[in-house]
């Protein structure tokens, strides 16, 4: 059966609650991770709701941290369930740097002529869990932008001109950081970010730092890259995996499992990174 270990709720950016990420998951036999963006607040539904429904699902995470100059997210997989209160202590530092950065973007395009309020843009994240993707959605829905991918290459880009990253963790941090709580740091989608030559020069240090994982599979990849990914995960031994990147409405055009038709990350991978897991 396949798997997906890279889905969003509610919780994060995606248009999904836990529960109904579930139902979708086991109407089509998927093996499934939740790993909204700097957080677990969804966790604990997410798997009351899979054993409920007799599903297969894994408690995760995607870490927002720096590596030099890069943005990377690091996955968080197979979380121990008691320890899910020392991720959300380490996050509430970044969430309170994140909604700063937040209402100055909004603060900076509103002065640059874009009529848009955190007020309208708070509405899009019922949950208060709210980053550039909520921005993004009201850009759209005003008519600024066609897309979501469009916003964030454009008024929304890191190296535009109105968007001030917060401080993040560094990726090495992050890495140590999940393995001192024994879950499974895997970098995700590191070729949507960086070419070859610069994932390569990258992960030395993540791999020091326990690094045990890299998203080979993912809905931004074409089958080339895939086969760069896999390649590279072999190079540095480093173990496999693969999701979607889900978030529902937000993302019209990845679907769950399947991303853009271009995802069937097996089940043997889900049984290697858990199997990891229980080793540590």
């Amino acid at each position: 059966m396949p798997c997906d270990l890279h889905l969003h709720s509610t919780h994060s950016d995606g248009s999904l609650t836990p529960a109904a990420l579930i139902a979708e998951a086991a109407r089509l036999g998927l093996s499934v991770a939740l790993t909204d963006h700097n957080t677990v607040s969804g966790v604990p539904d997410f798997l009351a709701e899979a054993t409920r429904a007799g599903g297969s699902a894994v408690a995760g995470v995607e870490l927002s941290a720096m590596a030099g100059p890069h943005e990377l997210h690091i996955l968080g997989l197979f979380l121990p369930v008691d320890r899910l209160a020392d991720v959300e202590a380490l996050t509430r530092d970044y969430h309170e740097k994140k909604g700063k950065s937040n209402r100055d973007l909004v603060a900076r395009l509103a002065a640059g002529g874009y009529a848009i309020s955190y007020e309208n843009v708070q509405k899009r994240s019922p949950l208060g869990n709210i980053n550039r993707a909520h921005v993004a959605s009201e850009l759209m829905a005003r008519g600024y932008v066609s897309s979501i991918s469009e916003a964030f290459g454009s008024l929304l880009a890191i190296d535009g001109p109105f968007y001030v990253p917060p401080e993040l963790l560094t990726a090495v941090d992050a890495v140590r950081f999940l393995r001192s709580i024994r879950a499974v740091p895997v970098w995700a989608h590191p070729f949507q970010q960086m070419d070859e030559d610069t994932v390569r020069a990258t992960l030395p240090p993540l791999v020091e730092a326990g690094l045990l994982g890299l998203e080979v599979q993912h809905s931004s990849y074409d089958d080339a890259t895939i086969q760069r990914a896999a390649a590279v995960a072999r190079d540095f031994s480093l173990l496999p995996s693969g999701g979607s990147d889900f978030h529902g409405a937000v993302k019209p055009d990845v679907r769950l499992g399947v991303g853009k038709g271009n995802l069937s990350v097996p089940d043997a991978w889900f049984d290697a990174l858990r199997d990891k897991q229980q080793s540590l």
